[in-house]
């Protein structure tokens, strides 16, 4: 059914309702796993200019713990972190990887709060034809 799924991370609580929720799927499908995250703060947005930020080493360091931790589990990992908008990178990073699920929690914004803070979910949802699977953490 999925061969490779893309789950994009985010560094926060709602990453380990994905991990927990995506696991059962991926053995039933024998299918790998490719974690992402983008960074998309002012140091990461003009790395090429200002060079890697204590955030980005972070974050690497984040997408590195994750891999290791599945590839325990006997999962085959791959781990991207990249810069820029997020929604558009991590398209751009499942189309290019050929991924055919992209598995992703919610925070779960709504009204105001998702206009003012951004979804995601949302614009990779309406951007995409391949399925996403959403969660809600």
């Amino acid at each position: 059914m999925y061969t490779k799924i893309m789950i994009p991370l985010d560094n926060t609580p709602t990453d380990a309702v994905i991990l927990t929720h995506v696991r059962p799927l991926a053995l039933l499908c024998k299918a790998s796993l490719i974690l992402i995250h983008v960074a998309d703060g002012f140091m990461a947005r003009n790395q090429r200019y200002l060079g890697e930020s204590e955030e980005m080493r972070q974050d690497q360091a984040y997408l590195e713990e994750k891999a290791k931790e599945l590839q325990k589990e006997g999962f085959d990992v791959k781990a991207i972190l990249a810069t820029g908008e997020p929604s558009k990178e991590i398209l751009n990073f499942a189309n290019k990887e050929k991924c055919d699920l992209i598995a992703m929690s919610t925070h779960g914004h709504r009204g105001l709060l998702d206009l003012i803070l951004g979804s995601v979910a949302e614009d990779i949802r309406h951007r995409t034809t391949i399925p996403v699977l959403l969660v809600r953490a």
